[in-house]
């Protein structure tokens, strides 16, 4: 038993006491800090299903329009078209501390500001269907960097609120129960040692008033 290994002193009483007021507050700010991350947890996974959805949609209406270009045109010269683009995109990434969590953020610029750049093709051999193919991706840049931004986010949420719903389990389960145990234990002890001093003072003073004066004390003879 963990408690055998005590030693019954009141400093270690008093050690014991403050190390599990200590512990008794970490537990609260630890359970605060897990429910706040759940509730941003769980905003970013909404935010995160909507993003995808709308990813996905761009993603078909692409698709689509890439297949309609495809069936009117020679797949040489829709090679050649997108052979070499134009407009190029940077991308900075940068974090942000939330609950101690350091979640990323994408910041992209694009080589030009004209929104025409992304076609890097003339109109002369091409389908307008491959125009609207291309402005698709190019419209759903954003939101596809948003939602590598959220999905992200939500991974490292997760695993902090995995390692935060352990560290409160352990404090609830194991060490403030430990301490508990060991304070009561300590208590114990020492109301007993007092208890034995109290008995052994009180056997001396009668065996000192019989050998000074003849007779026992009266409290001496109740606890014989």
């Amino acid at each position: 038993m963990a408690t055998a290994q005590v030693n019954p002193t009141r400093m270690e009483l008093t050690r014991l006491k403050k190390k599990l007021t200590t512990a008794t507050r970490g537990h609260k700010l630890l359970k605060d800090k897990r429910d706040e991350l759940m509730r941003r947890f769980l905003d970013m996974v909404r935010e995160n299903k909507a993003l995808r959805e709308k990813v996905e949609a761009g993603i078909h209406r692409a698709n689509k329009n890439f297949v309609l270009a495809r069936s009117v045109m020679v797949d040489e010269i829709l090679n050649v078209s997108l052979m070499a683009p134009r407009q190029e995109v940077y991308l900075d990434t940068h974090t942000r501390n939330v609950m101690s969590v350091d979640i990323p953020e994408f910041e992209y610029k694009t080589k030009t500001p004209d929104e025409n750049d992304i076609y890097p093709y003339g109109y002369a051999f091409t389908s307008s269907d491959l125009d609207d193919a291309v402005k698709s991706l190019a419209d759903i840049l954003p939101d596809m960097l948003k939602l590598a931004e959220v999905e992200k986010s939500c991974q490292l949420m997760a695993a902090e609120i995995e390692k935060t719903r352990r560290r409160v389990n352990a404090l609830e389960h194991v060490m403030i129960p430990d301490m508990q145990a060991k304070i009561k234990y300590i208590v114990m002890k020492l109301d007993e040692n007092e208890r034995s001093t109290q008995i052994r003072l009180m056997k001396v003073k009668d065996m000192m008033l019989e050998a000074a004066h003849g007779y026992s004390s009266r409290i001496s003879g109740e606890l014989e």
